[in-house]
């Protein structure tokens, strides 16, 4: 069975967003502080790769196993990937590791919009 268009748009968007939030962790700066040990830097690099990796198959399980539920996580991790952004901002302003992740809810959001409207709507089961 073939995808729909706008589902199709939905797997692309999203898989673009989480490349760039995987370049985004891949180059963050991992120099250990007083504040901040080796440790800590570690953890936080495994949890960021674990959530890009939960979140790569709930696209897959959304798009190929036309599953309802993963939308609206999606859209979850979305609204608050969102709220943080926007804290980011207002501590630091606009640099390039946020302007990064700006783009990456941009990309995001539109998928989301397209797995919710034209030909995807009768795609998802509930």
């Amino acid at each position: 069975m073939t995808l729909p268009r706008h589902v199709v748009w939905f797997q692309v968007l999203l898989y673009l967003s989480l490349a760039l939030d995987a370049l985004s962790v891949a180059f963050q700066d991992r120099t250990p502080t007083a504040a901040i040990p080796e440790t800590t830097i570690l953890a936080a690099n495994v949890i960021a790769a674990c959530m890009i990796l939960l979140l790569v198959h709930l696209v897959g399980l959304a798009a190929r196993q036309r599953k309802n539920w993963p939308r609206w996580v999606l859209a979850a991790a979305l609204s608050f990937s969102v709220i943080s952004l926007m804290q980011v901002i207002g501590d630091n302003g606009l640099q390039l590791d946020s302007a990064i992740e700006a783009v990456s809810c941009a990309l995001t959001a539109v998928g989301l919009y397209a797995s919710f409207t034209g030909d995807a709507k009768g795609w998802f089961n509930s």
